[in-house]
């Protein structure tokens, strides 16, 4: 498993994230075999939301009924989880923070999280609200990191005019189809063309630029939840004739392939699985090992529908 170093600290993460999103459903024995086989194969972080699950909290409570960890595994793992997201409308405000991180810790049976997310973007966010928030989580010890999900630069800029904190990562959707954050630049300033219009202002040379780290979510969908491409011959057949060559030449499954295309950006992203199959974890694992050349990497990019002038 590739781990990466987050960019401005001593923390290494990584590379592949086991997110626990449809977990509401299984038993604790399942459960308990899906993580055992992430961290097998070297996942370290595990990614959560106080909306996953239909009620609110439900996949961390099935977490922490399910596994225990021991004061030592506690400390070798990275948990992480969402808030702002409730029902028809988004809350930055901050009493829902603090009230929904006491929430999540209970659910999970742990006393902080690693990393606390701003999930969707708050129009209404006050970002001195935000800053007394972590502040206070922070004192406390209930959150060591932070960080948002599916923001844009100016949005992060302005968290950061009251927000102290480093905001280390953000969450947002990217796969060899939906990858629009890199794409437009590949195609930028080209008249006539879909590509090149800038849905994300940027983001991923502003990550890199300060030091957040992108995570991304969905990387095997083809659009917005439209399914999966891997195997999606009617909709890509180019995308999975050069998926099944690189799996033979690399010796590991196509869905591998998928994932050696995010890790082997130079951005450091990670993938959020979000899989409830122990066999999918490890092949993720193994995907995130591959470096793909420029060449392959390319290749795949064409393959899926992408300008490259």
């Amino acid at each position: 498993m590739k781990n990466y170093k987050v960019p401005k600290s001593n923390i290494e993460v990584s590379s592949v994230v086991l997110g626990l999103m449809r977990i509401a459903k299984m038993d604790n024995a399942e459960i308990r075999d899906l993580y055992n086989t992430a961290r097998e194969v070297g996942i370290t972080v595990f990614d959560h939301a106080d909306i996953y699950g239909g009620d609110r909290h439900r996949c961390e409570e099935r977490f922490g009924e399910a596994v225990t960890l021991s004061a030592s595994e506690r400390e070798a793992v990275v948990i992480q989880s969402k808030v702002g997201i409730r029902r028809g409308w988004f809350d930055f405000s901050r009493d829902h923070i603090l009230k929904t991180v006491d929430e999540s810790l209970a659910a999970l049976k742990t006393d902080y999280l690693d990393v606390l997310l701003l999930h969707r973007p708050d129009a209404l966010v006050e970002p001195e609200e935000v800053a007394e928030a972590f502040d206070l989580l922070e004192a406390a010890g209930k959150v060591r990191q932070f960080g948002v999900s599916n923001h844009t630069p100016g949005q992060i800029e302005l968290l950061k005019t009251a927000v102290k904190q480093p905001l280390r990562y953000n969450q947002v959707q990217l796969s060899i189809t939906h990858a629009n954050l890199i794409a437009q630049g590949v195609a930028a300033n080209m008249d006539g063309s879909a590509q090149s219009i800038s849905r994300d202002v940027g983001l991923i040379d502003y990550s890199r630029l300060n030091g957040m780290m992108l995570q991304a979510w969905s990387p095997f969908q083809k659009g917005f939840f439209d399914g999966v491409f891997v195997g999606d011959r009617e909709s890509h057949p180019e995308l999975n004739d050069e998926l099944d060559r690189l799996a033979k030449v690399y010796g590991v499954t196509p869905t591998g392939i998928a994932v050696a295309w995010i890790t082997r950006h130079p951005a450091n992203i990670q993938v959020v699985l979000g899989t409830t199959r122990p066999q999918r974890v490890r092949e993720c694992a193994a995907g995130s090992d591959v470096k793909l050349t420029r060449e392959e990497w390319y290749t795949l990019f064409r393959a899926a529908g992408h300008i490259v002038p």
